[in-house]
């Protein structure tokens, strides 16, 4: 994960910089930079709904998944202790 993230902080500094360095003036590259900012906000829009959905889901299977061991080691253990195993 911190690879994704440094990849993705790299590549928005060389954009930045690659920008700043370019031939066009100050006005024109905020005007650029504006409308790269609302198409990438446009972009990952749908991609962050999607990981929040994904997110909710694996802790939705994981509550069930304990509280179906928890349900059945307490099952065990309660025989146990009765001494029917």
């Amino acid at each position: 994960m911190k690879f994704f993230w440094g990849l993705l902080l790299g590549f928005a500094l060389g954009i930045a910089v690659g920008l700043l360095l370019a031939p066009q003036s100050g006005e024109a590259t905020l005007a650029q930079l504006n409308e790269q900012g609302l198409t990438l906000r446009e972009r990952t829009g749908g991609l962050s709904e999607q990981l929040r959905t994904r997110a909710i889901d694996a802790l939705t299977q994981g509550r069930e998944l304990y509280k179906s061991t928890k349900d059945q080691l307490t099952e065990q253990y309660s025989k146990a202790k009765a001494g029917q195993l």
